[in-house]
């Protein structure tokens, strides 16, 4: 296929040159009627981006086909054989893959580490989840996808699961066997379905970690935005194999969707995927030796650890790892990640991605050079250099995995809304939680509808509060209470 072709911005260039006069949403008229403020932050071109997907960008029957060509070109870059795109994220493209799957009270296999939104998803669907557990490094108190092995297991114990849900790469870039668990599913007739939001780089560099529709994976969740240059919400989802009908995929994510999908969010997804296409290796060949060198460099810094394949994969840890994630344990500089980010914030102005108790991870792309390498290393520097000065961090109480493990004690759907009462955090241990608890980012909810509280977990969110633990899905940030359900 011609990867110099940009259908959605070929169409929208098109659209301004012709100097089409809407007489159709949006309102503001490009940009003729938005206030001048907002035109003085935003600029015009934004405005000028935004037009009708049929009856703008393409005719009101879309006989342009524009959106299905620019899909083509994607499917085809990255070796699938149906790509769909979505303006609302990877949040709904995997509810979408999910209810494809499985249907209410139907099982599902899924990763407990799994992101916020496929527990969402089991809210909406009434899907049975069966939880597998990640694989656990009890010394750094991080989580790594679950293995082969969890999955075959999984699956012996409930041979009536419609599928099963894995994600990979983790936020801190760890990446699962996905080849290993597509062959479970596989032998046993079942679809595999990635959240692979943070891998949309894979496809085009060898030395990254294999992608999932490389492995065998039936769909794919990928979100443009993370770690590609595709405006925020920008994902796709792509599916290869003869396990999914593709028309019952592009339904289920016709009933999420939006009927006024952004084509500003189209277009960015359409040109990233040219530049990928086009020029993605050369690009991603920088952004591997950028991420090795700042690697090399903060490894140096005292107090400063930055986890590499060593510490991540192995017997037990994950099976491969992106490198392009830094992260970097602090807890040799006697300070806490989210302490470490807010200083960095104020003082340097600079951003991290994922804080937690120990860690902070500093995302590189193929967008960085040699110039924000050097600002990030010369903050971190800068870190280290005074955190003597912090106060001590308030200690967070990490449980071990079986600590941080509870019972489902009824279906997410049914907790979820189900009568509920608030109650101080002391009352819930014992009570079955009627909401998501999630510290974000990376948004894996350590609490879910559903699941029956234990001591071990709520001292683990109070004190995570008390230290800096951004809660903001929890009815109460704070944690003082949480709410349960009524009979439970």
């Amino acid at each position: 296929m011609d990867h110099s072709a940009a259908p959605v911005l070929e169409a929208l260039a098109h659209y301004q040159e012709a100097d089409e006069l809407p007489f159709t949403p949006p309102g503001h008229k490009q940009a003729r009627g938005a206030d001048p403020r907002v035109r003085a932050v935003l600029g015009d071109a934004v405005f000028h981006g935004d037009v009708l997907a049929s009856g703008g960008l393409d005719d009101r029957r879309t006989r342009g086909a524009v959106l299905e060509r620019a899909e083509r070109l994607m499917a085809d870059a990255v070796h699938a054989e149906h790509t769909f795109f979505s303006t609302c994220g990877s949040s709904l493209s995997v509810k979408a893959a999910m209810l494809a799957v499985a249907g209410p009270h139907e099982k599902l296999l899924v990763g407990r580490d799994a992101h916020k939104s496929v527990v969402s998803g089991l809210v909406l669907s009434g899907i049975h989840p069966v939880w597998v557990e990640p694989q656990w490094d009890e010394e750094r108190r991080l989580a790594h996808p679950p293995s082969v092995a969890s999955f075959e297991a999984a699956f012996a114990a409930h041979p009536d699961a419609r599928g099963a849900l894995v994600t990979s790469p983790t936020p801190y870039g760890t990446c699962a066997d996905l080849a290993g668990i597509a062959e479970v599913c596989h032998r046993r007739g079942r679809p595999l379905i990635v959240d692979e939001a943070w891998g949309a780089h894979l496809p085009f560099h060898p030395e990254l970690p294999t992608w999932a529709m490389d492995a065998g994976a039936d769909v794919c969740v990928t979100s443009i935005h993370k770690m590609g240059s595709g405006l925020e919400q920008g994902s796709v989802f792509h599916l290869r194999g003869q396990l999914l009908d593709p028309a019952v995929l592009s339904s289920r994510a016709d009933l999420l969707g939006t009927t006024s999908p952004s084509v500003l969010v189209y277009a960015g997804l359409d040109g990233w995927r040219r530049q990928m296409a086009q020029d993605g290796r050369r690009l991603l060949s920088h952004a591997l030796e950028l991420a090795a060198d700042v690697r090399e460099e903060l490894e140096k810094t005292d107090g400063v650890h930055v986890n590499d394949r060593a510490d991540f994969t192995g017997p037990g840890l994950a099976d491969d790892l992106d490198p392009l994630p830094v992260v970097m344990d602090l807890s040799g500089l006697g300070i806490s990640g989210y302490q470490a980010a807010d200083w960095l914030r104020a003082t340097h102005h600079l951003d991290v991605h994922v804080s937690d108790h120990r860690r902070i991870n500093a995302q590189l792309t193929h967008a960085d050079d040699r110039d924000t390498a050097d600002a990030l290393m010369r903050a971190v520097r800068d870190l280290a250099a005074r955190a003597g000065e912090f106060h001590a961090p308030v200690p967070v109480a990490v449980p071990t995995p079986s600590g941080l493990r509870m019972e489902q004690a009824r279906l997410p759907r049914d907790a979820y809304f189900g009568a509920v009462e608030d109650v101080p955090a002391d009352e819930a241990v014992g009570r079955v939680a009627a909401e998501m608890i999630t510290p974000y980012p990376p948004g894996i909810p350590t609490v879910l509808p559903g699941e029956r509280l234990t001591a071990p977990v709520v001292r683990y969110l109070r004190t995570g509060a008390d230290a800096g633990m951004n809660l903001p899905d929890a009815r109460d940030s704070e944690v003082r209470t949480i709410r349960v359900m009524r009979d439970g």
